[in-house]
């Protein structure tokens, strides 16, 4: 019974269209609140209390046809992935979900992002109704939430979130593709970029390293979309060669400022740049054809590949 609860409550809606947002407010209340210091009470309330939306209002967000949202299955389980073709609204929607409801700038250099553990209330209301209709009491609720709550697993949910647009920032002419099917390249780049995170999060999480972390993932989206992994096109996303930085998401992992700054950013893009040199014959040497498997691979030889 209790592993029956469990995949009923961690079913995962899917839609299209205009009807991606609202499906996503009604599970995801706070989508409903403006981003911003006047809203911070009511996401609390929100978030942490099940409470309703002070207001149900969608308008602030566009909405567009080509909006979906889908489950993607992976060795590390299955992950919600949400794609909004308005970069307002995939910027919005990372502000109140990833933010929590923050005015915070996205960099236009950011296209997705993984929300891994957001609070799903719908799937808490929900198991309360089948726990009283099997003859649980109000009385035995706060005890059985308790026990329900303490695997985060039966409430929570991993959501993918794309926007449109080419990836990385980076052109279709530089990437000498035509508009339409380099939107469509990003996109499956995008995606499996992301789910690679997730994966190696899910199962090495004892493995974070911001920079090597987008190296992989970066490898295993080329490798998804094109079939193939070069070197010089992950060096474009990242804004890196064998003379330093030239502009790209490698800036988006630097703290330093100033002259500190580009000195680092030189330092690492050149250091970077021979990774992805030496990633490119290691993926043509390992034999692996399918995207997530080539992310496990990778990751348990991370040592072996990224040291000179």
């Amino acid at each position: 019974m209790e592993d029956e609860q469990k995949s009923k409550y961690a079913a995962m809606p899917t839609a299209r269209g205009k009807d991606v947002l609202p499906l996503l407010a009604a599970i995801y209340p706070q989508l409903y609140l403006c981003p911003g210091e006047e809203s911070a009470e009511a996401y609390k309330r929100i978030v942490q209390y099940g409470e309703a939306a002070p207001v149900r209002d969608l308008r602030p967000f566009l909405g567009d046809e080509r909006d979906s949202c889908a489950i993607e299955e992976t060795p590390a389980g299955a992950v919600q992935v949400i794609t909004l073709h308005q970069r307002p609204d995939f910027e919005r929607f990372l502000q109140i979900m990833a933010f929590r409801c923050r005015e915070k700038e996205i960099p236009a250099t950011q296209g997705a992002s993984i929300l891994d553990g957001v609070i799903n209330w719908t799937k808490i209301r929900a198991y309360k109704e089948s726990f009283l209709a099997a003859g649980g009491s109000g009385d035995d609720w706060p005890a059985e939430f308790r026990r329900f709550t303490a695997d985060k697993r039966n409430y929570t949910d991993a959501l993918i979130v794309l926007s449109d647009g080419p990836y990385s920032a980076v052109g279709a002419e530089r990437m000498g593709l035509g508009e339409q099917e380099w939107l469509a390249y990003s996109h499956e780049i995008r995606k499996a970029h992301e789910c690679t995170h997730f994966i190696c999060r899910r199962l090495f999480p004892e493995k974070i390293d911001a920079v090597w972390d987008e190296i992989v993932a970066d490898a295993v989206g080329l490798f998804a979309a094109f079939g193939r992994y070069e070197a010089e096109t992950a060096a474009l996303f990242l804004g890196v060669s064998r003379d330093g930085y030239t502009g790209g998401r490698l800036e988006n992992y630097v703290s330093e400022a100033g002259e500190e700054r580009q000195k680092t950013l030189d330092l690492a893009a050149k250091k970077d740049y021979s990774v992805l040199c030496r990633l490119q014959d290691v993926i043509l040497s390992c034999g692996v054809a399918e995207p997530y498997p080539l992310a496990i691979r990778l990751e348990e030889e991370i040592e072996c590949w990224k040291t000179p």
